[in-house]
């Protein structure tokens, strides 16, 4: 029994020490990009490249075949109570508000926040951050904050690209496909859709991107303190994957939480 005690301890202690870790980290950050000297714009371009253009391709994917869907659900339902006419304006709200942030999110987090995961761990693994740190080389300025700043640019504008093409998505199944008119699907949308619904959607991106980068960097950058060991290609596989599953659980957590602030 006292080993169980002892090891129910040890083990509070290992995910306490983890978390204010990373406390520091997002502090040491933050504070490395307001320091001078400021950056070159393309340390910063290059990373909007990386995590926001080479994205582009699988948020207009996901877009279009999340808002068809969204809309051959919501006309079969909505033609039961004779109200095809609201088509439009449950497409775009349910994408503007909730689906897209967080559907975006999750799909950045797998593709540029695995990598830049992977990308620091190797790095840690291989000693480059510790030469960096031997030259006084700043690593969460010159490694970290670029990636900061990239990623919570990016975030907004994938959800935009995402909820339009889901929109057009909605479009091509609710109207030309299953015959809803046309004028009614954008005049509901554009009678329901208010500034706060677009503000929900920017602020939700806003802080799913910081969590990408946070978590996705932290992991990466402590690969060494992992409790199974984080050395090798094995480690930086194992960390990489727990960042995924870490980043993803923590948007969805918070997308519950900031819908309850701001409605």
């Amino acid at each position: 029994m006292l080993n169980v005690f002892e090891k129910l301890g040890d083990l509070c202690l290992y995910y306490l020490n983890q978390v204010g870790r990373m406390g520091i980290f997002l502090f040491n950050v933050t504070i490395s990009i307001f320091k001078l000297p400021y950056y070159k714009i393309s340390y910063i371009t290059k990373q909007i490249y990386i995590i926001g253009s080479l994205s582009i391709f699988v948020i207009i994917f996901t877009g279009a075949f999340t808002g068809m869907v969204l809309s051959l659900q919501g006309y079969t339902t909505l033609r039961k109570f004779g109200s095809e006419g609201l088509l439009g304006s449950a497409v775009a709200l349910s994408l503007i508000r909730e689906l897209g942030p967080v559907l975006a999110a999750l799909m950045v987090t797998g593709r540029a926040g695995s990598a830049i995961c992977a990308e620091i761990g190797i790095m840690r693994n291989s000693e480059q951050i510790d030469a960096l740190e031997c030259m006084a080389i700043d690593p969460h300025k010159y490694i970290i904050a670029p990636k900061f700043i990239a990623t919570i640019l990016s975030m907004p504008l994938l959800t935009a690209i995402f909820d339009v093409i889901g929109i057009f998505g909605g479009y091509l199944v609710g109207v030309s496909l299953l015959g809803a008119n046309e004028g009614s699907y954008f005049s509901s949308m554009y009678k329901d859709v208010e500034f706060n619904d677009i503000y929900m959607g920017f602020v939700k991106s806003l802080c799913f991107g910081l969590l990408i980068v946070w978590i996705c960097s932290a992991k990466g950058y402590f690969v060494h303190y992992e409790r199974k060991g984080g050395f090798g290609a094995e480690g930086v596989s194992r960390v990489t994957t727990n960042a995924v599953v870490l980043t993803s659980v923590a948007i969805l957590v918070f997308d519950y939480f900031i819908t309850s602030f701001l409605l």
